[in-house]
């Protein structure tokens, strides 16, 4: 018996093969420094790729800026290359810098849940492996404290037992250069075009 694939498979593997990949060589890496303004304060959240997740917390008032990097894990100083091959226990993450005065902490961790599938352990789809876990890393005890909040009220008015690593921020390590702003440097990009701009238009951000 002859079997076909059908067209939304044949999509999602299209989709898979892309991944959340850059083809850069060793040479092109030129890690980013981040400088916080004063009066600003960061958090560092981790669901799935950090081109997406990028993208969708600049999408917030109050938020200044949103830097992709690397935490969670043990290693000094990991490469994207080691992280995105699984190489090291770190995650995908973003550090958002934001004004507390116009957007507290609660909120950012609100909108965190809606932005992905928390229930998974194993990634954010398309990507999945332990770099692109759901992840929230605390920095004091009142985000640690908004965090057990915030998902406690998520769980009940959900229903959804989420599945995201909570632990203190040991340290965030900026991106390569060239992450950073990804979407807006690559509109035509087939993971920006094929993933990330559908995920902003089912949470009405584009």
């Amino acid at each position: 018996m002859k079997h076909t694939l059908s067209l939304f498979t044949i999509a999602a593997l299209s989709l898979l093969a892309i991944g959340c990949y850059a083809s850069k060589t060793e040479k092109d890496l030129h890690p980013a420094s981040v400088e916080v303004p004063k009066g600003m304060q960061t958090a560092v959240v981790g669901a799935g790729c950090f081109w997406c997740v990028e993208a969708f917390f600049e999408s917030l008032e109050g938020v200044n800026e949103v830097v992709s990097g690397y935490a969670g894990g043990s290693e000094a100083s990991p490469s994207y290359y080691q992280v995105a091959r699984g190489e090291t226990s770190h995650a995908e993450v973003v550090q958002i810098i934001y004004d507390p005065e116009v957007i507290p902490y609660r909120k950012l961790i609100d909108f965190f849940w809606t932005t992905h599938d928390a229930t998974r352990s194993n990634g954010v789809w398309p990507d999945f492996g332990s770099q692109y876990r759901s992840i929230l890393l605390y920095q004091n005890e009142a985000e640690r404290e908004a965090i057990a909040s915030s998902r406690q009220a998520y769980e009940s008015k959900t229903g959804n037992k989420v599945a995201t690593e909570i632990k203190a921020l040991n340290t965030f390590y900026p991106a390569e250069s060239y992450h950073q702003n990804y979407a807006e440097n690559n509109p035509n990009d087939r993971y920006v075009v094929g993933v990330l701009n559908p995920k902003l238009k089912k949470l009405g951000l584009k």
